[in-house]
């Protein structure tokens, strides 16, 4: 007689695992929900990240020597991004905005032959530098997903959000990600010591807008400010020298 004792017994397992890391998908949808507008539901955040958590149980490899966890934290963010991506949920207005921002960036710094500054870049968009910083503040909530540089793996910048996971084992795939982090640490270097200082305690400390106005003594809406516009100083370099790459 057929029995199915083992498969039920993987079931089983496989259902554990995944309310065991249910709290973690609440967590990650929560801090994409806090740079989102409104309107935007937190319950088809969960849901989305819901739907990666249950990949990366499906498709986890132990042979690997990564963590479940760490591995369930890439899937469930990606999954909860693709979400967004379908969803539009931002205002064509803003995206233009955004895009408008990256073009002035790329023409200043083509034509000064250096990273420009809030000046030079409210120059080239004919606006004053009030106004550049309120287009900033703007499109702030764009930049979600856009450099996930996320410390999940310890090792600083990591934008394995760029990287096929399926294949991200491959030699070929971890020469890719290695150029790309060294073309972004390279970019980073050339910024603005505050706009550096706002990347690595939001990405890499992972802390809130808030907290790192008061370590820096600065407005959040300041911070705000500087954070979008280093966003997309890397967004408007990755996508000269590295086709393929976008973010939400």
């Amino acid at each position: 007689m057929y029995s199915c004792e083992v498969d039920d017994s993987v079931t089983e397992d496989r259902e554990t695992l995944i309310i065991e890391h249910l709290p973690q998908v609440r967590l990650i949808a929560r801090r994409i929900h806090e740079r989102l507008p409104g309107h935007v539901s937190l319950d088809d955040l969960i849901s989305n990240g819901t739907l990666g958590l249950i990949s990366a149980i499906d498709n986890f490899d132990p042979s690997q020597k990564v963590k479940l966890k760490t591995y369930a934290e890439y899937r469930i963010r990606g999954a909860i991004l693709d979400g967004l991506r379908g969803m539009d949920w931002a205002p064509r207005g803003r995206r233009k905005l955004s895009r408008q921002i990256e073009n002035a960036i790329g023409a200043s710094e083509q034509r000064l032959g250096r990273v420009p500054t809030e000046e030079e870049i409210a120059l080239e968009l004919a606006i004053s530098v009030e106004e550049y910083r309120e287009w900033l503040v703007d499109t702030e909530n764009l930049q979600i997903g856009d450099l996930e540089f996320s410390s999940a793996e310890g090792d600083g910048y990591n934008i394995l959000k760029y990287v096929s996971d399926s294949e991200s084992r491959l030699p070929s795939k971890l020469a890719e990600r290695s150029a790309l982090e060294a073309l972004l640490a390279s970019q980073i270097s050339r910024m603005p010591k505050t706009e550096r200082t706002v990347l690595s305690l939001y990405f890499y400390e992972e802390m809130s807008l808030k907290e790192i106005g008061q370590i820096m003594d600065l407005h959040v809406s300041r911070i705000s400010q500087l954070k979008t516009q280093a966003i997309l100083r890397l967004r408007c370099v990755l996508q000269k020298r590295w086709p393929g790459v976008s973010g939400v």
